[in-house]
């Protein structure tokens, strides 16, 4: 089961890349504000449904450590989306996608030790990474913010990604995720209006578009992922965000009739096998007090 809920969320996250280029007609924050929205309202009823009173009794705790989820997804969308337009798609999907090794250095820094077998691993997995966008990073101009911008949208998802892992220790997955969700599209709603991006009057192939990302990359992908971090811990849902490059080439040929290079299939390969070294390294991870 554990197996299926990752492919899916794979499959879901890779879709956001090929949804967003085909329906070049809506703004990508916009996007990303629906995205968030329509899937906090959809979460919200099972939710609710299973309590009335569900986000009136959740802790300060619990609000805090999703306030930071929420307010840090909301930036990665804005990094990640903007180092696109100034950087090449490889170099920020690649940075951007490194998430795991900020992640380690988080719990690194927490007093959580890992083995060596974990870094052997991870460094193959990028290595995979690297195989597939040549990690093309440009060293001028607006090339270089861009790589910036992606490189801090990395970060950011780590946070996300260790905030709601903290969070989803006494939060359901639909509790959790639709109040995420909800902070996110907030904190995306008002960027959207300080820099007066619309967010409404798009055609029917536009809202098709908001749709289609909603339920596959937020409802399937994001959703799937933050049910994974009670299961398989916060580092390895992390590197397991880097078969999104595979996956977006793949589904981009598929869909889009985008050409799918050869090192695409070597990638990602070598990335499965550096996830299988990470998987098994942490089966009994030695850990000292926090």
């Amino acid at each position: 089961m554990t197996s299926l809920l990752a492919a899916l969320g794979i499959l879901g996250i890779s879709a956001s890349g090929p949804i967003i280029a085909a329906f070049p007609g809506v703004p990508v924050l916009s996007m990303a504000f629906w995205r968030n929205g329509a899937a906090a309202v959809i979460l919200s009823v099972p939710a609710l449904r299973k309590n009335p009173r569900v986000y009136l009794r959740m802790t300060s705790r619990e609000w805090i450590f999703t306030g930071i989820a929420g307010i840090s997804l909301a930036l990665h969308f804005v990094c990640f989306m903007y180092s696109m337009r100034l950087t090449s798609v490889a170099a920020g999907t690649a940075l951007v996608c490194i998430q795991g090794v900020w992640i380690a250095v988080f719990q690194v820094m927490r007093k959580v030790q890992y083995r060596t077998q974990v870094f052997v691993g991870m460094a193959i997995a990028l290595g995979g990474a690297i195989v597939i966008t040549g990690f093309d990073m440009s060293l001028g101009g607006q090339a270089l913010l861009g790589d910036f911008l992606a490189l801090a949208g990395g970060i950011l998802a780590a946070i996300y990604t260790l905030a709601g892992s903290v969070a989803r220790q006494t939060m359901s997955t639909a509790t959790y995720a639709s109040s995420c969700y909800a902070i996110t599209a907030l904190a995306l709603l008002v960027l959207c209006f300080s820099t007066r991006m619309p967010i409404w009057g798009f055609d029917a192939h536009g809202w098709l578009g908001i749709v289609l990302l909603t339920l596959c990359a937020q409802i399937l992908g994001h959703t799937a992922m933050n049910h994974l971090l009670n299961v398989l811990g916060a580092l390895t849902v992390s590197m397991l965000i880097l078969l999104e490059i595979p996956g977006a080439a793949l589904l981009a040929a598929l869909l889009l009739g985008q050409v799918v290079s050869p090192a695409t299939y070597v990638g990602l390969a070598v990335i499965l096998a550096g996830l299988a070294l990470v998987i098994r390294g942490q089966a009994q991870p030695k850990r000292t007090s926090i």
